[in-house]
Parts: structure tokens; C-alpha cells; sequence
């Protein structure tokens, strides 16, 4: 009877077994949407003698799942992470994969581009350096600058060794004396305008003595 039972309106079982298949595929599904976003590449364990010189800053990946999670998605949920412990100096090329990326465990990647990247590391290099005052414009008719005074004299400097090698000193931040008739004290920032530069000093103190031309 059981067999029987079985075997009866078997075409007509079938197809209803299709047809809920098909409509838990069509819940699922329903509602999906998809987005691509350029996501920013984060660089983690470089090791600590060398320092990243070379290197692409964001990918491109294309994110797919329920279209209100897509539509809630922040920046800087999504982000995708490469591990340097094992990097050498010189150039080196890391494959990509969805184990790199980092986001909600409710979305998937489903491209990334590109998905290979090259990343080049130098050694580091440190030395110290004169700080050299950028001093503009001139003072009052009748005074001149007589002296000029910088405390610390020097910094020590560190970065990328190409770059810390061709650096010979290290200026402020304009001081304007313009109209200036009598000696200033001024706590000036050092210009640091690469940021692959480190400094062990941000301002300096600038002595700037001027006299009265007899």
C-alpha cells in the first residue's frame, strides 16, 4: 500500500517538488542587487626595517546581496587586507582573493579588480638634519634682520631610504616678517610635506633679532 502510495500521481508530485524549489530559489533571490565600490587596501605585520614606498591604494570589487543591506552599506565596512610578514625588499606581486576582504557576512564578493597587485618595499634609513627657517618678506624701513636663532638646530629624520638619502635639511613653515621693527620669538611647524618622511620634532622655536639701521 505504502509502495502504491507512493507511486500514484508520481508526475504530479514531481512537479510540485520542482515548483517549490524553483519558489524557495525566487525568495532567496528576490530582492538581490548588486554594487560596485572601490574599497581601500589596508597594509598589515610590514616588517619593521622596511617601509612601503610603492603601492596601490584601493581595488575595485563588485558586492552582491539584499538590496537594503547593499543600500546600508558604509565605506568603511568593506575594506580588503594584505598581510606582509613574509614581504622581502624590492618588488613584490600578492593575488587578491575573498579571504583578503573584510565586510558584513551578509554580502558576498563576487569580483575583485585587479587581482593581482605589486607593492614595493625599501629599507628604512634615518639621519639628522638642519632646520632651515623660511623666512618671507622684510621688515620696517630702517630695521634689519642681524640674527637668526632655531631651537632644536637639527632633527632626526626617518623614511624610505631613496628618499631620506637626497633630503639635506628640513625647512618651516613660511615666517612672514613683513613690517617687522622689533626681535620675535615664533613656534613654527616643520614642513613635512612627504609623508613617507617621520620626524622626532613637529614645530620649532625661530629667534628672529632685528635692529634699527643707524
Amino acid at each position: 500500500m505504502k509502495k502504491a502510495f507512493l507511486r500514484k500521481n508520481i508526475w504530479l508530485k514531481l512537479a510540485s517538488f520542482i515548483l517549490a524549489i524553483a519558489l524557495w530559489f525566487f525568495v532567496v533571490l528576490s530582492g538581490r542587487s548588486g554594487i560596485f565600490m572601490d574599497i581601500p587596501l589596508m597594509y598589515i605585520n610590514a616588517p619593521h626595517e622596511f617601509e612601503v614606498v610603492d603601492f596601490p591604494k584601493t581595488l575595485s570589487v563588485n558586492i552582491e546581496g539584499q538590496e537594503r543591506l547593499i543600500k546600508s552599506l558604509k565605506q568603511n565596512e568593506i575594506n580588503a587586507v594584505i598581510d606582509l610578514s613574509s614581504a622581502k625588499e624590492g618588488k613584490s606581486f600578492y593575488t587578491v582573493t575573498h579571504e583578503n576582504i573584510k565586510l558584513p557576512k551578509t554580502l558576498e564578493v563576487t569580483s575583485i579588480e585587479p587581482q593581482t597587485i605589486g607593492i614595493t618595499l625599501e629599507k628604512q634609513l634615518r639621519k639628522t638634519v638642519p632646520v632651515q627657517p623660511a623666512v618671507v618678506g622684510v621688515p620696517e624701513r630702517g630695521f634689519v634682520i642681524f640674527e637668526i636663532k632655531v631651537a632644536p638646530e637639527t632633527v632626526m629624520i626617518e623614511g624610505p631610504k631613496s628618499i631620506i638619502s637626497k633630503i639635506n635639511n628640513i625647512k618651516t613653515e613660511p615666517i612672514d616678517i613683513a613690517g617687522l621693527n622689533h626681535s620675535l620669538q615664533y613656534k613654527v611647524k616643520l614642513n613635512m610635506s612627504n609623508s613617507s618622511v617621520k620626524t622626532d620634532e613637529q614645530k620649532v622655536d625661530v629667534n628672529i633679532f632685528v635692529n634699527r639701521i643707524k
